[in-house]
């Protein structure tokens, strides 16, 4: 199995990878609703729903690092503050997202990393072109 890994602009200096290739599948480390290119991490104004769309935009950037697309994921975890904000994410997921859709587990957490509201990881199906 071929592996490689890359660091990405979006996230500081940490103790994991932000994207590993395994096979022709991409996994990406979970990301938050973080504006990049920012010396202090700073979260997109606007709740989770917000934070939810900047974290998906963060994931295309380190998927497209990796070679990969938001078309070629299959398979997502997604985590959230409050489960009452899940219809909030649900309209960012269809905005984002097309058919075929990834399947996803969806969990309500106690606490996200850096008082997120919420988190992505995503995992995809990217043979090497």
């Amino acid at each position: 199995m071929r592996q490689l890994l890359q660091l990405t602009h979006v996230s500081p200096k940490r103790p994991y990878s932000s994207w590993r290739r395994a096979g022709d599948f991409v996994i990406i480390s979970g990301q938050l609703g973080v504006l990049p290119d920012r010396e202090t991490t700073t979260f997109v104004q606007g709740g989770t729903a917000a934070e939810l769309r900047q974290a998906l935009a963060n994931a295309k950037t380190v998927l497209g690092e990796a070679g990969a697309t938001l078309h070629d994921v299959v398979k997502a975890s997604l985590f959230v503050l409050d489960v009452d904000d899940f219809a909030a994410c649900n309209e960012v997921w269809l905005e984002t997202f097309s058919d075929p859709l990834p399947t996803r587990t969806a969990v309500a957490v106690a606490q996200l990393p850096l008082g997120a509201k919420t988190e992505v990881e995503l995992w995809a199906y990217a043979p090497e072109r």
